[in-house]
């Protein structure tokens, strides 16, 4: 990166919240062993809330949700063109009707709720399990969430760039995908 003379690389503020070179030394081990501690754990508290600020972030506010929508069906159907076959009965071929809108719509509510719910795990899985009982009679398979999860990767990484936090996003993802197929696939 090519930088003005007059502009020292130390003084740019970090795109990331990040530690920084002042912490001291005992600060900083105390802090890299309680993520080592939590890092062990699957979806794990500091993860969950993560997922939770990104998503708020990424997910936006009024018509930034439907263009993020938007965004991740344009993604899902790019990883799997085949897929627009699984909801023909949304109009699926038409991503403007007003049906596959109302979709894409309802889809993204229920994953705006159950984010929204990592962090209160009683009230998680009560609405996993009511997901679930939604998508087990349309006998997915649940290789299907796993092309959503690279196109909900792709889309809200696409609003972090090098901020984004692959690791807390597959990891609590699995936690979501599970909930809903059951599939011993994402353990």
């Amino acid at each position: 990166v090519w930088l003005h003379p007059s502009v020292s690389s130390t003084s740019l503020p970090s795109p990331c919240t990040q530690v920084t070179a002042n912490m001291k030394v005992p600060g900083m081990l105390l802090l890299l062993l309680g993520l080592a501690a939590y890092a062990s754990a699957d979806c794990n508290i500091l993860q969950r809330l993560k997922v939770k600020m990104q998503w708020a972030k990424a997910y936006g506010f009024g018509a930034e949700r439907a263009k993020f929508g938007n965004s991740l069906w344009t993604s899902i159907f790019n990883y799997a063109p085949d897929a627009r076959d699984l909801f023909d009965s949304v109009k699926s071929k038409e991503m403007q009707s007003p049906q596959f809108k109302a979709h894409v719509a309802r889809v993204i509510g229920g994953l705006d709720r159950v984010i929204s719910m990592l962090d209160n795990e009683e009230a998680l899985n009560a609405d996993l399990e009511h997901l679930k009982s939604q998508h087990d009679p349309r006998e997915l398979d649940a290789l299907n969430f796993v092309v959503f999860g690279k196109a909900l990767f792709a889309t809200v990484g696409g609003k972090f760039g090098v901020c984004f936090d692959l690791p807390a996003w597959e990891s609590c993802y699995k936690v979501i995908a599970r909930g809903i197929t059951g599939d011993d696939m994402f353990n």
